[in-house]
């Protein structure tokens, strides 16, 4: 091989594979990417090695000094090493660019810039040629239109999924905890009470006081719920299995949030503190002219203060606590809100919780945590499955939650219910 062929040779051989893979792969990503960039490394130290064999045999063939065997077969060596490179390239940017692209199903395979001016046959033929003067060539405009760097644009995917809105959970917090490993609850609860209790003169007959107590059982009740999904989108959607997760779960409790404080305790219901509550009746001996929301709360709690229990929180709707907090006075100001203030929704000194299902003319006040009582048979269980109907022939799954509780209401004299309708 003569001094001027080696030198062409290696230039030919540098020029096209320094326009195709000198870049980088910007859609690319993941175990692929990583190989791309370690041979685009390996490929440049290659090219650096090239370009200088083809420097020093140019410079020897114009002073026409001779190259030594040893040069010769290094100079062949690092073309071999090209020619090797060139093919692992070659064959893993296919792979990329299938993979952006869809993979081989018969459409159109779109080219990115570089490619197109890399695989050009006026590039190819100026690098065989000796890369001698210049060369220019057109590429096609690249737009948004179909067939052209449509393929190429990504629509900036957000990795949030926009769920629908969910209500506030606020009841399970008013009650007093605890666990149990039955199936049901049974509790004595007191009928009768005639304390006849008495001072007694030496030698005389101590009274006589009268207590009953009859029992009741409350059953442990499941509450439960369950989707299909493809496995296909479970593993190709991310978020998709924890946000499912969180839809049930959230599914359970409010369900459950509703149960107990508004259960009638019929078929599989639990029987909640609103349905089991004492009725609202004017203590005797107040009189109140001109009766308002405020008033009225504030005898309910008198009512169960009346009952010997001890006010601990207030369930009214939103909207009712929202016309209670704007209620103003003669001069257009604030009866006890202040629109500035940052302190909790608290009427009367008892904290409030504000919820829809209520309903909303209705109210409760009471010494929940005393009166009732849930009891954790089995917290959220979230599962999945092939293994239902035919789900593992249609590759589907079948996500599954449900928990089990029983509730107890010991005291109902304890918690007051009533309504805004005023005489």
């Amino acid at each position: 091989m003569t001094k001027m062929m080696h030198a062409a040779a290696l230039t030919a051989a540098a020029t096209p594979l320094a326009l195709e893979f000198g870049r980088k792969d910007a859609n690319s990503g993941g175990g692929d990417d990583k190989s791309l960039e370690a041979l685009q490394k390996q490929l440049g130290e290659t090219l650096g090695e090239v370009k200088e064999f083809a420097k020093e045999f140019r410079a020897k063939s114009e002073a026409g000094d001779k190259i030594n065997a040893d040069t010769k077969e290094k100079a062949d060596k690092a073309l071999s090493e090209l020619t090797g490179l060139r093919g692992e390239i070659t064959e893993l940017s296919q792979k990329l660019a299938q993979s952006r692209r869809g993979g081989d199903d018969g459409e159109p395979q779109l080219k990115s810039l570089g490619v197109e001016v890399a695989s050009h046959e006026d590039i190819r033929a100026y690098a065989e040629g000796g890369c001698k003067g210049t060369v220019g060539i057109s590429v096609k405009a690249i737009t948004s239109a179909s067939g052209s760097a449509g393929g190429l644009i990504l629509p900036d995917r957000q990795s949030e999924i926009v769920t629908m809105p969910r209500m506030g959970l606020r009841v399970r917090d008013l009650l007093t905890p605890g666990r149990t490993e039955s199936n049901a609850i049974e509790y004595a609860y007191q009928t009768t009470r005639t304390n006849n209790a008495a001072g007694v003169a030496e030698g005389a007959q101590k009274p006589e006081s009268v207590y009953a107590w009859d029992v009741a059982t409350a059953p442990v009740r499941t509450i439960a719920h369950w989707v299909p999904a493809s496995r296909q989108a479970m593993d190709d959607v991310p978020q998709l299995e924890s946000l499912i997760d969180g839809e049930l779960r959230w599914g359970l409790d409010d369900v459950e949030d509703s149960e107990l404080l508004l259960g009638d305790g019929t078929g599989q219901h639990l029987e909640g503190i609103y349905t089991q509550a004492t009725a609202y009746s004017q203590p005797a001996g107040v009189s109140v002219t001109g009766e308002t929301r405020i008033d009225r709360l504030r005898l309910g709690i008198l009512q169960v203060e009346l009952a010997d229990y001890a006010p601990d929180g207030m369930i009214i709707h939103p909207t009712q606590w929202a016309n209670i907090e704007l209620t103003k006075d003669s001069a257009n100001g604030y009866v006890f809100a202040n629109p500035q203030g940052v302190a909790g929704p608290i009427l009367w000194g008892r904290p409030v919780v504000s919820t829809k299902r209520i309903g909303s003319g209705n109210w409760m006040v009471g010494g929940f945590k005393l009166a009732a009582q849930i009891f954790d048979r089995m917290d959220t269980e979230v599962r999945i499955s092939d293994q239902d109907r035919d789900n593992f022939v249609k590759n589907m799954l079948t996500v599954r939650a449900e928990k089990r509780l029983a509730l107890v209401v010991r005291r109902p004299a304890a918690m007051v219910k009533g309504n805004f309708t005023f005489a």
